[in-house]
């Protein structure tokens, strides 16, 4: 009965595990962003650290990422999610048990840690494979939709699980020893995941993919979107959700258990966010919705950089969230418009991996500016770029309409 209400019709009920395991990884991402600038600040380590460790999770992602995209067909999925859920236990585990910088700076860099507020881990493309093998047409989009929205949800709900260690201090629990058993329920967590990908059906044999097609005649517009999608991505890195906890820590002394409850609404409104831009993007273009609510939510950014009161930067804070992510679909979507067939999956390719690489390079700017006293420079400097960004990709690609509308020509003078 469960299956049915949630999966589209047609969809193998195996599934479910899949979307279980998103909800499940999704909610300890969601309080490990906010606490992990708590826990290493309690540990005795520098404001620096957050942005340092925060890159190595995000470059290590970012190469596991590649590795799986290189390497990983020779393995079925199904081996990997499991490896992949055994390292995220080790993870927890590591980061519960350990107190020093360069231990805990290896675990950041190959484990499975995210930082930011969506999913960056080597989990994705894995499950987005099942997922894509799973059902065919508008149950795919259904399905793709679902696995958005439980990630979204359940992320905002792990935010709000980020108050766990100040209701356990009331209770007379040591903080740091309540900071670490959010790490040893990470762990926990990625057990129950394994357990849940161990459900997952075994092929009857391995068979190797068809290999895509290169970049011949989109070349030039996926090396150009590719270039702005960076820029966007490092901008973002410098204040992804554990420097934005450390900003609010440090900026206005919040509780963890204020940040979660932040952190948890603005969670409620990106999830929102993501349904509305679909509905957006069918009366203004694809185009049009990923820049012109963009630009807004950078707005915000600045003006809660700058704000001289708690309520008003939190005001701005949850508005940009309302916004900031409404690009998230619709880019995704701009890019297999603007591109021909054949050449789709490298043009995913190709437009995800120098983002995922670009994003990882900025946390430990931003730790760094947060350390030297500059609190407001690394929003200030993301929404700038930002609003840089997509001015540059408004400029470049308007020309093309609303690609999402109609097809392109094959002579098309863009490719």
């Amino acid at each position: 009965m469960i299956a049915r209400l949630i999966l589209p019709a047609g969809v193998d009920r195996s599934v479910l595990s899949l979307l279980l395991a998103r909800a499940l990884r999704a909610f300890t991402d969601g309080y490990v962003a906010v606490l992990l600038p708590a826990y290493l600040l309690a540990l005795g380590l520098d404001v620096w650290t957050v942005g340092l460790l925060s890159t190595a999770t995000l470059l290590g992602s970012a190469l596991a990422t590649l590795a799986v995209g290189a390497w990983g067909h020779r393995f079925h999925s199904r081996r990997l999610l499991l490896a992949a859920a055994l390292l995220m236990t080790a993870t927890g585990a590591g980061f519960a048990g350990l107190s020093t910088f360069w231990p805990l700076l290896l675990i950041a860099f190959v484990g499975t840690l995210n930082p930011s507020s969506g999913d960056v881990s080597v989990f994705l493309p894995l499950e987005h494979a099942r997922l894509a093998e799973a059902a065919e047409g508008d149950a795919r989009t259904a399905l793709f939709a679902r696995y958005s929205l439980t990630g979204a949800l359940c992320g905002a709900l792990g935010a709000l699980a980020a108050a766990i260690p100040d209701g356990l201090a009331v209770y007379g629990v040591d903080r740091l020893t309540a900071l670490r058993g959010m790490f040893v329920l990470y762990a926990m967590a990625g057990l129950a995941v394994w357990l849940l990908y161990l459900r997952l059906p075994q092929p009857p044999h391995h068979e190797l993919p068809a290999p895509p097609a290169p970049l011949v005649a989109s070349r030039g517009i996926v090396l150009r979107l590719a270039a702005l999608f960076s820029v966007d991505a490092f901008a973002g890195g410098l204040v992804v959700n554990s420097l934005l906890a450390l900003w609010l820590f440090q900026r206005f002394g919040l509780s963890l258990s204020a940040a979660g409850a932040f952190f948890f609404w603005a969670g409620l409104l990106t999830a929102a966010s993501q349904l509305a831009a679909p509905l957006l993007a069918r009366r203004i273009g694809l185009l049009n919705t990923m820049v012109f609510t963009h630009i807004p939510a950078s707005i915000c950014l600045i003006l809660a950089a700058l704000a001289s009161s708690l309520p008003l930067a939190l005001g701005l804070l949850l508005l940009r969230a309302a916004l900031s992510q409404m690009d998230v679909p619709t880019r995704s979507a701009f890019v297999m418009a603007v591109v021909t067939p054949p050449e789709r999956a490298a043009a995913a390719s190709f437009t995800a991996v120098p983002r995922s690489l670009a994003s990882a390079l900025s946390p430990s700017l931003g730790g760094a500016l947060f350390a030297a006293g500059w609190l407001a420079a690394p929003l200030v400097a993301c929404g700038l770029l930002k609003i840089a960004y997509d001015l540059a990709l408004w400029r470049s690609f308007r020309a093309l309409g609303d690609v999402d509308k109609r097809e392109l020509p094959p002579d098309n003078p863009t490719h």
